[in-house]
């Protein structure tokens, strides 16, 4: 089901990326993360996408994607949350694994309640290190 505000699985286009990954420039612990993952990246088969560069090109609603980790695999719908980061995984090769592990429906499930905790605890981890 298509949330408000986010792309189409036909906003990707087929010559694009595997991903595009959607992230918040602005928090030091979001731009830590997503280095990691730009370095296990060796094949670039996701793009990241700056939610703080206002010259970034950006289809979804800001807000929204700025309220919870988003991705979008070519020619699906985009997702959010613990099923975002499992495909940001599936498109690592040494985390591929742990992202196929999470088509589980159970351990999905597991991984988005601990999203959701992490996100009440985000802004001190955010404060502290800036």
């Amino acid at each position: 089901m298509r949330k408000p505000g986010m792309a189409s699985s036909s906003d990707i286009t087929p010559q694009g990326p595997d991903l595009t990954v959607w992230y918040d420039g602005a928090c030091p612990l979001c731009r830590r993360e997503i280095a990691a993952m730009r370095r296990l990246d060796r094949r670039q088969a996701i793009h990241f996408v700056d939610l703080a560069d206002p010259e970034s090109a950006c289809p979804l609603d800001r807000a929204v994607l700025l309220a919870r980790f988003h991705a979008q695999e070519r020619g699906r719908e985009p997702v959010s949350g613990a099923a975002a980061f499992a495909a940001m995984w599936r498109s690592i090769p040494l985390l591929r694994p742990l992202g196929l592990l999470a088509r589980i429906p159970a351990f999905l499930w597991l991984l988005e309640k601990a999203y959701l905790g992490f996100l009440g605890f985000r802004p001190r981890l955010q404060a502290w290190l800036r």
